[in-house]
């Protein structure tokens, strides 16, 4: 009954679907409603069935923090399995005390899912509702991660095991069969194999891809100077200018194009089983003051690799780095709505990106800051007529340290705030990636080149995901000096 509070206000749970998961007879099922009832935490309808009141569905809540969270203890601290704490915690959930609960909650790192992927109520009731696709209404051929499985039966959770679903883990329906009543995946390992419907609906799912496109289009770090002339071999990086002051990978760096230079960037990116790529070109328009860029999207989709959103970006130079100052350069980008909605490749939406990026260097170590938003104010989702306003707020910093003028370590940090759109209403998540990675750069007559590469690691609502990122830039002049 708890899960009716994810039902329409006027969406009533039938006594005989209660009465099946209890394991109980129908008439022993309303006898305990009616018990319910009676105490103000139901509304019950004779021959209609039966949902919440506000009252009982606080009163669900908190049953559902402490089972969800001890559940969570056993596996993470005391080592169990989680196919046999959903028992054990129905057992200890009620001799707990509130005290004993948020000391579990805090030595957890509060945690926002238990190791079902249900999601834990927080202390005062209230309930992260994400909605999630299943096996059975997925996107096929497209790879999707596991969040949750909804039936806690300890034989069904091995057989989840057994097939590599469990919440974090990537899979792929390549067919479903109605004839067959069974659906045709192929896990992260590559492996095929096939399971039966019914078996198939208890596995929530969300598309992987969703992470690298997001990623992408989040924090476009395309901020980019002009190629120095090499410094000596010999020179120490923090007795010298950096060779290369740019090119980052996640976090945008605050420095425009140098008048007669254009860059060109290309950042592949693998991400829960999935490739997406960006690419742009940047150009001074006409100095280093004002700046006009481009960025392309691709990602794969329901449909295969195709093209997403696009950005069309400007930036002004309000500060040059100097003595005691950093380098400032606010950038404000127009989203257009050119990836399809269909295949997940798209928000169908204009929009706004707001960027404030600051860098300032000390010694042979480089700082960068960003800030921002995307905002999307007529969001849609596939087979939906409605619309959503969507905001993504964003927060993201670099450390990088050259370790010789052209060879330099870089830790970035991202975290964002995304809001999406399932046709039913606003989702709201929150993702933190952590990327080390290394540039490296050559100077050939007039053009630079600079490579790169870094292993994002992106936590999202309790699970992670290790990726690949891969960097390509080529920038030379347009214009003979």
């Amino acid at each position: 009954m708890a899960q009716s509070a994810d039902l329409p206000s006027s969406a009533l749970v039938p006594m005989g679907q209660i009465a099946t998961t209890l394991g109980v007879a129908p008439g022993t099922a309303t006898t305990m409603v009616k018990t319910l009832a009676d105490s103000g935490l139901v509304r019950y309808e004779p021959y209609a069935g039966v949902r919440l009141t506000r009252t009982g569905e606080k009163q669900a809540a908190r049953v559902l923090r402490r089972h969800r969270l001890i559940e969570q203890f056993l596996v993470q601290i005391m080592g169990m399995s989680w196919t046999e704490v959903h028992e054990e915690a129905e057992k200890l959930e009620h001799a707990v005390s509130e005290r004993l609960i948020e000391r579990i909650d805090e030595m957890l790192g509060r945690p926002a899912v238990d190791p079902h992927g249900d999601p834990i109520p927080d202390a005062d009731g209230t309930v992260n509702r994400i909605r999630y696709d299943t096996l059975l209404t997925c996107p096929l051929h497209t790879a999707v991660r596991v969040q949750r499985v909804s039936d806690q039966d300890p034989e069904f959770l091995r057989f989840v095991e057994r097939h590599d679903l469990r919440p974090g883990q990537v899979t792929q329906v390549e067919a479903r069969s109605d004839a067959a009543d069974s659906v045709r995946l192929r896990s992260g390992k590559n492996r095929p194999y096939t399971i039966g419907a019914r078996a198939a609906s208890k596995v929530l799912v969300q598309a992987a891809g969703a992470l690298a496109l997001t990623l992408m289009l989040a924090c476009p770090a395309h901020a980019q100077t002009p190629a120095p002339a090499a410094p000596p071999a010999a020179a120490h990086p923090a007795d010298s200018p950096f060779a290369i002051e740019d090119n980052s990978f996640l976090v945008e760096e605050a420095f425009n194009q140098e008048r007669g230079v254009v860059q060109n960037i290309f950042g592949p990116a693998r991400t829960g089983g999935q490739w997406a790529a960006s690419f742009t070109q940047e150009w001074p328009a006409p100095s280093q003051t004002h700046q006009l860029s481009y960025t392309l999207s691709f990602a794969d989709g329901s449909s295969g690799f195709g093209a997403g959103d696009t950005l069309i970006n400007y930036r002004y130079q309000l500060l040059e780095e100097g003595p005691g100052r950093p380098a400032f350069s606010p950038r404000a980008s127009l989203v257009l709505p050119t990836g399809s909605v269909g295949d997940g490749l798209g928000n169908g939406s204009y929009g706004l990106q707001v960027d404030l990026p600051v860098s300032k260097r000390r010694g042979a170590i480089y700082w960068h800051g960003n800030a921002g938003f995307t905002w999307l104010p007529r969001a849609e989702a596939a087979g939906s007529a409605d619309r959503a306003n969507l905001l993504s707020p964003f927060l993201a910093g670099s450390t990088i340290y050259a370790l010789r003028p052209m060879v330099h370590l870089m830790l970035e940090q991202v975290l964002l705030f995304a809001q999406s759109y399932d046709g039913v209403g606003r989702d709201s998540s929150t993702l933190y990636t952590l990327s080390p990675g290394v540039r490296f750069g050559w100077n050939v007559r007039e053009a630079q080149l600079v490579g790169g590469a870094a292993l994002p690691i992106t936590w999202q609502s309790g699970n992670s995901d290790v990726g690949v990122f891969l960097y390509a830039s080529y920038e030379l002049p347009f214009i003979k000096k």
